[in-house]
């Protein structure tokens, strides 16, 4: 079992940054590949990062490439997700994910754990 909690949410002003922190606990951390997925109002959630295990090229959905960064520091077992240059349409409960093995996918039904989710909302 493993238990994740994030934090690091808040209200930003569009070009603003904020940095998002997931936290796990449980079984070995360095073991589990960690995403960012996020749900805005209306919406069903989505992909947004994820960095495998064993710390390969990090992948990103097309709205966030070059804004937001992915990174995981295991001696913290945390994982983080820098987002830059926010944009409104950012605003979302983002939440962090986690599987077991390797592989780097996006699909979330293959996601075994999750956070309860942090807010962000970015104004214009």
């Amino acid at each position: 079992q493993v238990q994740l909690t994030e934090s690091g949410g808040g209200l930003e002003q569009a070009g603003g940054s904020l940095r998002l922190s997931c936290a796990a606990s449980g079984r070995p951390f360095s073991r589990y590949t960690m995403a960012w997925f996020r749900q805005a109002p209306g919406k069903e959630r989505e992909f947004v990062a994820v960095i495998s295990w064993s710390g390969g090229t990090p992948s990103y959905a097309d709205s966030v490439k070059g804004r937001f960064t992915i990174s995981r520091e295991s001696a913290k077992n945390t994982v983080y997700l820098q987002m830059n240059s926010l944009k409104p349409e950012d605003t979302a409960v983002y939440y962090c994910a986690a599987r077991g093995g390797t592989y780097a996918t996006v699909r979330e039904a293959t996601y075994d754990y999750w956070g309860q989710g942090t807010q962000v909302t970015v104004s214009s």
